[in-house]
C-alpha cells in the first residue's frame, strides 16, 4: 500500500480548510440576507395601532400604501400616513420658536398677513344645486385702506355658462363680505375658467382679477 506524502496531506487539508470556509460563509451570508428582510418585512407589514393623528386610522396597514396608491396622492389624509409609517419626513417647527417671543416690529411686520380671527362666510346671496361649490381662494387687501379685502375663487355657480370664477368684497376688515354678483344672478367674471387672482394697483387706486 502506497503511503501518502505529507505534502499531498497538507494540500488536501488546505482544500478541505477553504471549503469549510466558503460553506461557513454562505451561510453566515444568508443569515444575514434572511435577517435583513425579515425586518423589511416587518417593516412593510407595520400596523398603525395606536394614532395621534386623526387624519391616519388605526389598525391602517402599512404594507398597503403602495397597492392603495397612498404614495402617490398629493392630500393632508395620504401626507400624514405617509409620515406614520416612516415613509415621508414630517415638517419640524418654526425656527423662530428656537428663539423665544417674536419681536415686536416682526409682528406688525406680520400683521398684514392675518385677518380676522373666525371663520367668515364669504358666499352671499342665494345657491342653486348643483353648482354650489366654491374652492381655491385668493386674497388681497388695499395697503391704504385694509378695511377693503377682496377674495377671489373659483365658484360654479356660473359653470353653464363657462364662467367659473368669482370673488367676495369686505369694506370691514374682513367682518363681513359680499359676494360680487350681476343683477341676473350671476359671476360679474364671464368667459373665466377659475385659478382666479386678485390684485391691487396702488398708483391708479384699482383692483384687477386675472
Amino acid at each position: 500500500m502506497k503511503k501518502k506524502s505529507s505534502s499531498q496531506s497538507a494540500f488536501f487539508n488546505l482544500r478541505v480548510l477553504i471549503g469549510l470556509f466558503m460553506v461557513l460563509a454562505g451561510v453566515f451570508l444568508a443569515l444575514l440576507g434572511f435577517g435583513t428582510f425579515s425586518a423589511q418585512a416587518q417593516q412593510k407589514q407595520n400596523i398603525i395601532t395606536q394614532s395621534a393623528n386623526p387624519l391616519v386610522p388605526a389598525g391602517f396597514d402599512c404594507s398597503k400604501i403602495h397597492e392603495l396608491g397612498i404614495d402617490k396622492q398629493e392630500n393632508l389624509r395620504a401626507g400624514a400616513i405617509m409620515i406614520a409609517c416612516g415613509e415621508a419626513q414630517g415638517g419640524s417647527p418654526s425656527a423662530t420658536s428656537s428663539f423665544g417671543p417674536v419681536p415686536e416690529f416682526i409682528q406688525k411686520l406680520l400683521a398684514p398677513l392675518a385677518y380676522g380671527a373666525t371663520d367668515v362666510n364669504l358666499i352671499t346671496g342665494t345657491e342653486t344645486s348643483p353648482h354650489i361649490t366654491q374652492s381655491e381662494t385668493f386674497t388681497a387687501a388695499n395697503p391704504d385702506d385694509p378695511n377693503q379685502i377682496v377674495v377671489a375663487y373659483n365658484d360654479s355657480r356660473s359653470a353653464t355658462s363657462n364662467n367659473i370664477s368669482g370673488a367676495s368684497v369686505s369694506t370691514d376688515g374682513g367682518t363681513t363680505f359680499t359676494r360680487l354678483t350681476k343683477t341676473t344672478g350671476q359671476s360679474p367674471f364671464s368667459n373665466t375658467l377659475g385659478d382666479p387672482v386678485i390684485l391691487y394697483n396702488k398708483p391708479t387706486g384699482t383692483w384687477y382679477t386675472v
